[in-house]
């Protein structure tokens, strides 16, 4: 074919495509068969309706549009797609450029999606994102990246198509409250190790990070009125591992990037057991004077501090006080659980002397489930961590108007085994499968605790086996996505049936993230 007869067959072609009033590029999306569907997305949505010919094909030229609002957003968003797309992505002002582009929009999603919610629809033209707030927004994104292909995650260019699956997606979460829990303290996990978490939970619309900053076996916040806590403290973790600990500036740095995240950090200090770490850091703390040596193991239920000592209250106020300072979120948690080395009157009167501290530098109360024997103010919320369905305590508590925060660690503690051949992990509390995990309901587990008294899910990992990032992944994937669908997704559109084959096809998106995941037999995967 000549070349003024192929620059003729193009012009027709142009011209047949503007007479229809589709962009070419909109055309061939249209056409181009997308990996995924807006039904597949995990935590599944409100309500997702499917149009593969509403395909969106990114190109070269697009671009993201937002508001002043959104702009923070839509720069994440960018920093998403350009490593894998290698395109410019320019984010623009709302009015700028009428060619293809991902908008983002804050401020007219309506009132049935809240502060979290969010309104998504993807047709040829373009994609558009509404919610209420930048919060909303960020969590619209975690949706639209998994309408893209799975190598979108990719960290260098990959040379293919990106169709986003058309359709539209209307979303706001079940609970308010979408937690996991890190422990730091029985092995230590460097700033660097925990964003890269923050990274991996934001992406399922976990919206908080509950850190168990001490325990028996290390301490890990720098307390500049008690310093040996972190240098001393600090030193130490299970089995003999490297300690560590963060500074406050450091600290204030993981602050921050949950924040970028929508993430808010909930800080725990353990008490009045679990405290053998600061025991063994000042001699003060312990009833007759004399500092306990450092331990290593796992167990549990030995150390208290010194329920008769001024000098307790002393730390407790400087710790609070300290760790209140740099935490712009409402709650603190302060442990509670498995003080068996208190007296049961000693642990009344410790709680009636603490919880006063927390009220008085402007936090409220989280903690084990253990505090709700203790009566403790309305605002305080119970983290249940039982592995029964009856807990006369938690329910009373309930009754009386607290929020429940449900964690039952037959259910959702990430750190049991999944079968007894798992490398890591322990099972005191039984084994969790992937099925186990995610077929349970937060608001009929507990007796006494229904919907309106539960103010979410938060899934916890502890430590005790798990020294590297490697480790970290293997017990939380693909456990937590299930658990971040529990806590966000509407429990009639939850079925186990339909969540294997959702969760199946995320795994592509965890080879490219480098995620080591546990490959489950339960699910077929991708």
């Amino acid at each position: 074919m000549s070349k003024r007869l192929s620059r003729t067959v193009l012009g027709v072609a142009v011209l047949s495509l503007v007479t229809f009033g589709l962009p070419a590029t909109a055309n061939a999306a249209q056409h181009a068969k997308a990996e995924r569907s807006v039904t597949d997305v995990v935590p599944v949505p409100v309500d997702a309706k499917a149009d593969p010919r509403a395909n969106f094909r990114l190109s070269p030229a697009t671009v993201i549009r937002t508001d002043r609002d959104g702009k923070q957003v839509a720069d994440y968003l960018a920093g998403l797609l350009r490593p894998a797309t290698g395109y410019r992505l320019p984010v623009v002002s709302g009015h700028r450029g009428g060619g293809p582009a991902i908008s983002l929009e804050t401020g007219r999603a309506g009132g049935r999606v809240g502060t979290e919610g969010y309104q998504l629809k993807v047709s040829p033209s373009g994609v558009t994102l509404k919610a209420n707030t930048d919060e909303g927004l960020f969590l619209g994104v975690q949706t639209l990246r998994q309408l893209f292909p799975s190598a979108i995650e990719a960290k260098t260019v990959q040379h293919r198509s990106w169709v986003v699956s058309g359709g539209t997606v209307l979303d706001y979460p079940r609970f308010g409250y979408r937690g996991a829990m890190l422990d730091v303290a029985r092995h230590f996990f460097t700033p660097a190790q925990v964003k890269l978490y923050i990274d991996q939970i934001a992406q399922y619309k976990i919206n908080t990070l509950h850190l168990h900053l001490s325990d028996d076996q290390g301490w890990r916040i720098e307390i500049k009125s008690w310093p040996k806590l972190a240098t001393v403290g600090g030193q130490t973790a299970v089995g003999g591992a490297p300690g560590g600990y963060y500074t406050q500036e450091q600290y204030k740095d993981l602050v921050r990037y949950a924040a970028s995240r929508h993430i808010t950090i909930v800080p725990e200090i353990d008490m009045p057991g679990h405290t053998n770490a600061a025991q063994h850091s000042y001699a003060e703390l312990n009833c007759d004077g004399v500092a306990v040596p450092p331990r290593t193991d796992i167990e549990v239920g030995y150390s208290s501090l010194c329920i008769k000592s001024d000098i307790t209250y002393k730390f407790v106020d400087d710790v609070i006080r300290e760790l209140s300072a740099i935490t712009p979120g409402k709650y603190i948690n302060i442990g509670g659980d498995e003080a068996h080395a208190t007296t049961p009157e000693d642990y009344q009167t410790f709680a009636k002397k603490v919880q006063p501290i927390v009220a008085k530098y402007g936090k409220l109360i989280t903690g084990w489930h253990d505090i709700a024997k203790t009566t403790p103010p309305v605002s305080a919320v119970p983290q249940f961590w039982g592995t029964t369905g009856t807990d006369a305590n938690v329910a009373a508590a309930a009754a009386r108007g607290n929020k429940i925060l449900m964690s039952p660690a037959n259910k959702a503690y990430m750190d049991m085994k999944y079968h007894p051949q798992t490398p890591l992990g322990l099972a005191w509390a039984g084994l969790i499968e992937v099925k186990t995990g995610y077929d349970w309901d937060p608001a009929t587990y507990l007796q006494g605790v229904t919907e309106n008294n539960v103010i979410g899910v938060e899934a916890p990992l502890w430590s005790e086996t798990l020294v590297t990032s490697e480790h970290i992944e293997f017990m939380a994937f693909p456990r937590l996505p299930g658990y971040a669908e529990i806590g966000w997704s509407p429990k009639t559109s939850r079925t186990w049936d339909a969540y294997r084959l959702r969760l199946a096809k995320q795994s592509p998106r965890w080879v490219q993230q480098g995620i080591d995941f546990y490959r489950s037999t339960q699910v077929d995967w991708k």
